[in-house]
């Protein structure tokens, strides 16, 4: 129990939680309109979809590819930050990580400088943190948001387009700031290309999920085609779909339906959070992270753009306000152990600041 709480206190956490709301308001059918079905097979689809991209290697080519055609170091970097700032709009922040930072470990640490490296990373989680902040397939929060809320796809980008071409302007100027430029071959290694029909289908199967996304295909006629046809491409992709995360989201919409069901504590929170939305959600995803922060808060306000503001600007900052910037850390310190308080302290420093700049773009925006 220890272990698993290390491994993911926020599956623990929300579990018991969940528990306890369930003694307070014992179950009946009511419960069976807690759960936002849409939302957990969209992004159970989405995830089985990008692990069979993934297991055939077509993020690998891509990445192998354009690292090829560098020649320095701050080059290198920044193509893995852009990389990490575009394929998170489509892949989530999460999955985007796992791929590519393992890539950028071998590529970037063949040149033997730590500290470039350790900023490498850093830029990397800070760009696949706030590029998929734009799409509602960027991470689980926005698809939760968007689908809550019931958000038009055009207001959706139109909303966050300010704060990702602010965040894309950020994360270039760091890794040129932070990183030396260097010259010299990158270590980029020869990747096979990815079957052809394979990553023809998984691109179909994506544009499907995005049909149901916008509202155009009911989510059980995606689902039901995309688990098919995955389980004759590469059913090894049903062991990269993150299912604590779903079981995660089960357990807070069970919180939510039952604290919605406690009037007096309904109320309260309600007036907390509703005239005070975006920073009450930068600050709570400190605390617990950006995904059950929005999950949690959007029973107390109906300021769906606030809620979507604040948790994605919320993924900066603590170590745990993106559940996402911990796979860079662990993969990290697996090679550098001793580097973890250096690599604590510099992630801190550059995720307070472009939150603190972000933020007052946002308090400034609301004057104009």
């Amino acid at each position: 129990m220890i272990n698993k709480i290390k491994s993911d206190p926020v599956l623990v956490i929300s579990g018991i939680l969940a528990v306890i709301s369930c003694i307070i308001v014992p179950p009946d059918l009511r419960y069976l309109d807690y759960i936002n079905f849409r939302v957990l097979a969209i992004l159970g689809a989405l995830m089985l979809v990008v692990g069979a991209l993934a297991d055939i290697g077509t993020f690998d080519y891509l990445t192998s590819k354009m690292l090829g055609r560098v020649r320095n170091r701050r080059s290198a970097s920044l193509i893995l930050v852009l990389l990490s700032f575009v394929l998170s709009m489509f892949m989530t922040n999460d999955v985007t990580l796992v791929t590519l930072v393992p890539f950028a470990v071998m590529a970037i640490g063949a040149f033997g400088d730590d500290k470039n490296l350790m900023y490498t990373l850093i830029f990397m989680t800070c760009a696949a943190n706030l590029g998929s902040m734009l799409t509602p397939v960027g991470n689980p929060q926005n698809l939760y948001l968007y689908s809550h809320y019931e958000m038009n796809a055009g207001h959706f980008l139109l909303l966050m387009l300010p704060y990702t071409l602010a965040s894309l302007l950020m994360v270039i100027l760091g890794i040129i700031l932070m990183v030396r430029k260097s010259d010299g071959n990158v270590k980029a290694g020869n990747k096979p290309k990815p079957p052809v029909f394979s990553t023809v289908v998984c691109i179909i199967l994506f544009a499907v999920a995005l049909l149901t996304v916008l509202g155009l295909l009911h989510y059980l006629i995606m689902l039901v085609v995309v688990c098919a046809v995955i389980f004759v491409l590469d059913r090894k992709a049903y062991a990269r779909v993150d299912y604590s995360l779903l079981v995660t989201f089960i357990f807070f919409f069970v919180l939510i339906g039952n604290i919605g069901r406690i009037e007096p504590v309904y109320n309260t929170l309600s007036s907390l959070v509703d005239g005070h939305t975006v920073i009450t959600a930068v600050l709570s995803s400190q605390i617990i992270s950006n995904v059950p922060a929005a999950m949690l808060l959007s029973a107390f306000t109906s300021n769906g753009d606030g809620l979507l503001i604040g948790t994605n600007l919320g993924g900066l900052g603590t170590l745990i306000a993106s559940m996402a910037s911990l796979i860079t850390y662990k993969i990290y310190i697996r090679d550098h152990k001793k580097g973890s308080a250096s690599y604590i302290a510099a992630f801190t420093a550059v995720n307070v600041v472009m939150l603190g700049l972000l933020l007052a773009g946002y308090y400034v925006s609301g004057l104009i």
